[in-house]
């Protein structure tokens, strides 16, 4: 499948992705938004319902009183004498007590024109008194009315006077409270007080908790008192959070799983491209390979050639010369087999190492020994510092000398031709750690580069030059045995200056 296929398939899918988790998130908010609503509105109208309750108590409360003070008073009745001729109205009140006494009152109404308010002109007749009676008990049920309207608003204005602490059972009122709030849906705690019109705290529930007050409900107590007189009821609920977002843990399972689902794709994705990108570098590496093994491959078939043509004088400088190629060659061709074999480390966790005990100077000093001559033929030379006091530890000999191998063949690759190649290798102790220090002045590696250059088939770019060959393999091998091993590996360089790798590794244990 062509890249530019799987980048469009990428691009759709994750399009979708993301869309569908907008659309579920867009869901879940007014979702949330909906249950915020109707729990503001239950609580609200809970609190309606409480402040309501309080005033009809405390009207039911106030009347049983004023029943109470007429305890005694067992029967009441008024009889009406009407008389025209003195146009005087007559009220005789009798009033009979529980222990059977009888008191009788007399209240006598006089009117200038009696005869025009109360009597029509038919004077005389039976339909006559009885429309003036009627008129008249009219008249006493209206002020009796008015006079009873007054009594309760005196009763209603004098509450308002009592402080809140003794207008308000307060035990009633948060049973009350937790009476409505089950009748609207709502079983979770909560916490009350309740304030003065000026703000003073009146009362606070026993178990008070500040937690949540932030989102107090307010309801008015005594609506209809002066507003100096008036109460206010705060009701939090701490666990207000968890009550409103309990009916969506379907939803967000939902959206845990869409996520599960993206991250899968992502991951899927990733290693899509990283696989691509690695079968191109995979190729590039074929392609350096054939390169690399090519060169030695025909300089020993040129001197094989020319060890069998007989047209050609062998002599015995000719001899040894051709010997020297083909012997100088096949160990070049060796190593870069190795290198290839190299590829096979990294499908395991760990090298199959043959552990030994080794003195790193005396390995150290025998691979600069062998190395010497190329670089010389370079036209550089090797400083070495083996100032290590504590030289002994524990490796692979074969392993740990091609990492050194590796590193001053990267100095070589990497010199600068308009200076002499200057290559340092030093060893010192950190105290149970040996150190070895590889140093060349040659082109330098640029920032960017220096994080990736210990990973598989990562090259240095060189611009438009291709004399400097390899597999990308070198460095990533030089890192896998020294963690391998226990030990540490980084490197230090600035561009056109040179390089600097620090190996660190445990010594010997006693």
């Amino acid at each position: 499948m062509k890249k530019s296929t799987i980048s469009i398939l990428a691009i759709v899918m994750g399009i979708s992705f993301v869309g569908l988790l907008i659309l579920q998130m867009q869901y879940i908010e007014e979702t949330i938004g909906m249950r915020k609503l109707h729990f503001d509105e239950s609580v609200s109208r809970s609190l309606y319902q409480v402040s309501r309750h309080l005033e009809v108590k405390e009207a039911t409360r106030y009347l049983e009183q004023g029943a109470a003070a007429m305890d005694g008073i067992a029967t009441a009745y008024d009889s009406i004498i009407v008389s025209t001729d003195s146009s005087v109205i007559q009220r005789v009140h009798r009033v009979t007590a529980k222990d059977g006494s009888v008191f009788t009152s007399l209240e006598t109404t006089a009117s200038t024109n009696i005869s025009d308010k109360y009597f029509t002109k038919q004077k005389g007749t039976v339909p006559y008194k009885n429309r003036s009676l009627q008129e008249i008990m009219k008249q006493r049920y209206d002020y009796d009315k008015k006079l009873l309207d007054e009594v309760i608003y005196s009763m209603l204005y004098t509450a308002s006077d009592r402080p809140l602490e003794d207008r308000i059972d307060f035990n009633e009122l948060d049973q009350e409270i937790k009476t409505e709030l089950s009748n609207n849906g709502i079983n979770i705690e909560y916490h009350f007080s309740v304030l003065a019109s000026n703000g003073r705290v009146v009362y606070r529930c026993s178990d008070y908790d500040v937690k949540g007050e932030d989102l107090s409900y307010t309801e008015t107590l005594f609506k209809n008192d002066p507003v100096q007189k008036m109460g206010v009821l705060k009701v939090h609920f701490p666990e207000q959070g968890r009550f409103i977002y309990s009916s969506m843990k379907f939803i967000m399972l939902s959206v845990m799983f869409t996520l599960v689902l993206l991250a899968t794709f992502i991951i899927t994705l990733v290693l899509v491209f990283r696989q691509k990108k690695l079968t191109e570098v995979k190729n590039d590496f074929i392609n350096n390979m054939t390169h690399e093994f090519k060169t030695p491959i025909s300089s020993i078939s040129l001197a094989a050639q020319m060890l069998s043509d007989s047209s050609v004088k062998k002599t015995p400088q000719m001899l040894e010369r051709l010997t020297s190629t083909i012997n100088d060659e096949t160990k070049r061709l060796r190593f870069q087999v190795e290198k290839v074999l190299q590829l096979s480390m990294y499908d395991h966790r760990e090298a199959n190492l043959k552990m030994r005990e080794i003195d790193a100077n005396e390995l150290i000093a025998g691979v600069i020994h062998t190395f010497a001559l190329k670089v010389e033929k370079n036209g550089g030379k090797i400083i070495s510092s083996l100032k290590a006091e504590d030289p002994i530890i524990y490796v692979d000999d074969m392993h740990f000398t091609n990492v050194i191998f590796n590193l001053m063949d990267n100095a070589v690759k990497y010199k600068r031709n308009d200076i002499e190649l200057e290559l340092k290798v030093s060893t010192w102790n950190e105290g149970k750690k040996l150190c070895i220090s590889v140093q060349d002045n040659g082109i330098g590696i640029k920032k960017d580069d220096l994080k990736k250059i210990f990973e598989k088939f990562y090259r240095v770019h060189t611009g438009n030059l291709h004399d400097v060959k390899g597999f990308g393999l070198g460095l990533a091998y030089v890192k896998k045995i020294i963690i391998n091993h226990k030990g540490t590996i980084h490197a230090e360089s600035e561009l056109g200056i040179g390089t600097k790798f620090i190996i660190k590794l445990p010594l010997m244990d006693d």
